[in-house]
């Protein structure tokens, strides 16, 4: 796939994936289920979901490290700056030949243009939390993130799938 194809096929998804209400136990739950879908796949992922104040749900399955933590922090910092995915926004800097740091205000020790960090947005209210996921190929991070989101949204995660 091209990088213009992804930025498009990631544009669609964070247009489509919105929620009606988001709370404590929509968060719980889409937890859970992301939880159950990477102990499926046996992908060492930590998987977080929070709001700008506060952490609603964390976990991390056995192969992760303590690693994986500083990279969801600097992930959902990135995505709950700019309210985009944190894949969307670092295939657009990769197709300009840029990358994250001071230059454009964002330096790489609090911010992460990796994949697996993507906005939970309310319709209506706009983005209101972020789930991220660390620990396998950022693309893949990406992938089981909106899958898990689709998945608890009812739809059809393959409409949303960013293809190998």
């Amino acid at each position: 796939m091209t990088i213009e194809t992804d930025i498009a096929l990631i544009a669609r998804q964070e247009e489509a994936l919105c929620f009606d209400r988001f709370d404590e136990d929509e968060a719980f739950r889409l937890g859970c289920l992301l939880r159950e879908a990477a102990q499926q796949r046996r992908a060492p992922a930590a998987i977080d979901i929070r709001t700008p104040l506060r952490v609603l749900f964390f976990t991390a399955l056995p192969g992760t490290s303590p690693d994986n933590a500083d990279w969801i922090r600097r992930k959902s910092n990135l995505v709950l700056r700019i309210q985009r995915s944190s894949y969307g926004f670092g295939r657009e800097l990769e197709l300009k030949g840029r990358a994250l740091g001071p230059e454009i205000g964002l330096p790489l020790a609090d911010y992460a243009a990796h994949g697996g960090g993507f906005p939970i947005r309310v319709r209506g209210a706009g983005v209101v939390a972020c789930l991220t996921v660390s620990g396998l190929p950022q693309r893949e991070d990406h992938r089981l993130a909106v899958d898990g989101i689709a998945r608890h949204l009812g739809l059809d995660p393959a409409d949303f799938d960013i293809g190998a």
